[in-house]
């Protein structure tokens, strides 16, 4: 279609919708004009293809995209253009292109209609009702390659068929009806139909076929059109309606009327009589539209003055369908076999899926199993319900035996991993010994259906650990693995085992060994210091213990000076006995151990003085707070017992004097000797403290000119930082740095540039 045509204008309007039709493939290969070159053509098989006209051939187009068939009608008057004069079975797909060609049999009766079988077979109606098979895609007859008889000689041959999936329904010369329901069988066992009563002066217009899946017998009827009646004749009888007129106005209302009463019936007779005036009413809904487009009805004959008759909207039919169903189910349960008179109301509220558990409660488990199949509810529930009650019912029968009967009965409905479900859910099936049934239908799924990531539950129920183990970790699913893991650790602390089997199955096993070990870490440190101690990882054991003890520091309960400090001790030295064994952790061995010290001595502080302010700092800190607080004795021995160099010991008393603002012990400090790291820490401290007065004390003390330039600098004494710089070897970079320090100065940096010049004219001479 042109691009530029509306694309609203390829709709068309019917009824109350709208439909388009599509063109997938243009042009057609077998569409293409006959040229005289050879090359040009399409053959196959020999024939030459050059313009294929459908209208003087008999066409066949199987359901579903498959191919199309199609053969000269000899019927028919045809101008012969490149194909030859023999008749030729030609083969095309869905778009046209040619896939097989076949010579046609000789010397058969006239052919009538093709058609496709459900099973793309390819079947050939003959004039005088024979079936004639087609196999594809080589075209070539059936093994038996004579036709199939489907009609008497003396019926008079074919006058109109119709096919559908599995079958064929012939109309006779003679006005006779005969169906066919597997014309794929070697003897598809062709029976007539009730005589419909149809005269010689009579013709039929068309003829229909209701397929068996939609008739309450399950039989096929045939509706013919014989003037302005519509005759419906199955096996059992004939019916004709030519007074339609007289409802057509509320033909939907009357087809819901007999469903609905087909519903409620009890009688079989009779829900048959009643769907089967509501198929002919169905028949009547789904007519075209009338030719003169007025109404909203649909055509479906013509009155005696030869008015377009109409008749309300179309009927679903799903609803019929629903309602076949029900009944099918409802008299299968209704048989004085199974006793249950159930009415619809009482189906519909009791549910599908209930009705097959109340059957199965019952044992009625076939009649279970075929209506699940036919409502197409999944049919495991009703065979595991079946293997448990045969497994429970089995106790005297072999192991062997019993496995043979479930797999004969159940493989071909479930998969076999039900079976096993079954036999491991079955309330006693543990308690009476089926071990090794379990145990070969394991083997027997897993070899054929692979679903060991289903076993693994079923493994630990019977006492399988280590299967059930290398399953979950060859599944690569950690939850599984973990699942397992948990099992045998619950079963271990039930039964009051030492853990040492468990240690011994997981550490052979690096996955299984990791995740224990990850979960381990945050909730059960001392299942994991035991593994480790267990497999001789005692560095491990010694980090744990470790971070036991800083967990203990950072609880809320643990406040300062309190009894928990005592375990967080003895946890770090064991951590530091556990270092003490190993030769690769003469550190963490050392560490451990001065950090146990520290502990010990900042918790006797604690007590001392009463306040919880030691404990946690580190050993600088703990020496600061006790000269701070004037207890110089703690703190020299807080220094002689961790070894504090006097250069770092001077750094951190002056610190805290500073700190606490004592300025005469801090000179007095000063003047007891001179202090090894020098008077630096001293000026530092004074003017962090904001006291310049107390650093002026210390800074002509300062030896380096750096240190003293850089010292006033800090205390905004530009003239003094520049005389001190000036003493300095590397002054020009002193100087520059002094600028940047007092850049907010600008007589300060002017002061810096005058000496900077000074210097370097000095320099120069």
């Amino acid at each position: 279609m042109s691009s530029s045509v509306s694309v609203a204008a390829e709709w068309d309007l019917l009824s109350d919708r709208f439909y388009r039709r599509l063109t997938l493939y243009s042009p057609l290969p077998w569409s293409a004009p006959a040229t005289t070159s050879t090359s040009s053509s399409s053959g196959v098989g020999g024939a030459v293809i050059g313009r294929l006209d459908l209208s003087t051939h008999i066409v066949a187009a199987a359901p579903f995209g498959g191919p199309i068939a199609a053969v000269r009608d000899d019927s028919k008057i045809v101008q012969l253009h490149s194909e030859p004069s023999r008749r030729r079975l030609l083969l095309f797909s869905s778009s046209g292109h040619p896939i097989a060609s076949a010579p046609w049999p000789p010397m058969l009766p006239r052919l009538h209609s093709l058609s496709f079988s459900s099973s793309l077979s390819l079947i050939a109606l003959l004039s005088d009702g024979s079936l004639l098979r087609f196999r594809l895609p080589d075209l070539q007859p059936s093994p038996s390659s004579s036709p199939v008889p489907l009609l008497p000689p003396a019926s008079g041959g074919v006058a109109d068929a119709v096919f559908w999936g599995g079958g064929v329904a012939i109309l006779t010369e003679d006005n006779r009806v005969v169906v066919a329901t597997d014309i794929e069988a070697a003897d598809p066992h062709p029976r007539d139909l009730a005589d419909p009563g149809v005269g010689d002066e009579e013709h039929v217009l068309c003829m229909a076929v209701v397929e068996p899946q939609f008739v309450m017998s399950g039989s096929p009827e045939v509706l013919l059109a014989v003037g302005d009646r519509v005759i419906a004749v199955d096996e059992d009888g004939v019916q004709a309606y030519d007074n339609y007129q007289l409802i057509s106005s509320s033909l939907p209302e009357a087809i819901e009327a007999c469903i609905d009463a087909a519903g409620h019936e009890f009688d079989v007779s009779r829900q048959r009589t009643l769907l089967r005036a509501a198929t002919y009413g169905l028949a009547f809904c789904s007519a075209r539209r009338d030719s003169k487009g007025g109404g909203s009805g649909y055509f479906v004959g013509k009155s005696k003055g030869g008015e377009a008759i109409l008749v309300i909207s179309r009927f679903p039919h799903e609803r019929f369908q629903e309602m076949c169903k029900m009944l099918r189910v409802l008299n299968a349960v209704r048989d004085p076999e199974i006793g249950m008179p159930l009415t619809i109301q009482q189906y519909k509220l009791l549910t599908a899926p209930v009705l097959i558990g109340r059957l199965i409660n019952a044992n009625q488990h076939l009649l279970a199993l075929r209506i699940s199949e036919y409502l197409n509810l999944n049919p495991e529930v009703v065979m595991m319900h079946w293997a448990c009650e045969k497994i429970t019912a089995s106790a005297t029968l072999p192991d062997t035996v019993l496995l043979e009967g479930l797999l004969d009965k159940v493989c071909s409905c479930v998969s076999l991993f039900y079976i096993i479900t079954c036999s491991f859910y079955c309330s006693s099936g543990y308690v009476k010994g089926y071990h090794m049934l379990q145990w070969q239908l394991m083997q027997i799924t897993v070899a054929g259906e692979g679903v060991e990531v289903e076993m693994i539950p079923m493994l630990l129920s019977i006492d399988e650990q280590d299967k059930a183990l290398s399953k979950a970790i060859e599944s690569g699913d950690t939850d599984l693995v973990y699942l397992v893991l948990f099992h045998i650790w619950q079963k271990v602390a039930v039964e009051k085992k030492a853990p040492l089997d468990f240690f011994g199955v997981i550490n052979a096993r690096p996955v299984a060994r990791d995740l224990f070990m990850a979960y381990a870490r945050h909730s059960k440190h001392e299942a994991l210091k035991d593994f480790f101690l267990s497999t001789g990882r005692l560095q491990d054991a010694a980090f744990l213990l470790l971070k036991e003890s800083r967990e203990l520091e950072k609880n809320p309960m643990a406040s300062k000076g309190s009894p928990l400090h005592g375990p967080q001790v003895r946890l770090i030295e064991q951590a530091h006995r556990l270092f003490a064994e190993t030769k690769e952790h003469v550190f963490e061995s050392k560490a451990s151990e001065e950090h146990a010290k520290l502990l010990r001595s900042q918790h006797e502080l604690e007590v001392s003085t009463k306040q919880a302010i030691f404990v946690g700092s580190s050993v600088s800190d703990t020496i600061k707070t006790c000269i701070a607080m004037g207890n110089e004795r703690a703190a020299l021995k807080v220094k002689s017992e961790f070894k504090v160099p006097d250069k770092r010991w001077y750094w951190l008393k002056t610190c805290a004097l500073a700190t606490v603002g004592n300025w005469d012990a801090l000179e007095k400090f000063s003047r007891e000797k001179r202090p090894p790291g020098g008077y630096k820490p001293f000026v530092e401290a004074c003017i962090d403290a904001g006291q310049k007065t107390e650093a002026l004390k210390y800074i002509p003390k300062l030896t380096d000119p750096r240190e003293r330039s850089e010292a006033y600098a800090r205390m905004g004494m530009a003239k003094e930082a520049a005389d001190a710089a000036s003493q300095a070897k590397d002054s020009d970079e002193l100087f520059g740095r002094l600028k940047i320090t007092l850049a907010q100065n600008s007589a300060a940096a002017s002061i810096f540039d005058t000496l900077r010049d000074r210097l370097s004219f000095q320099g120069a001479y």
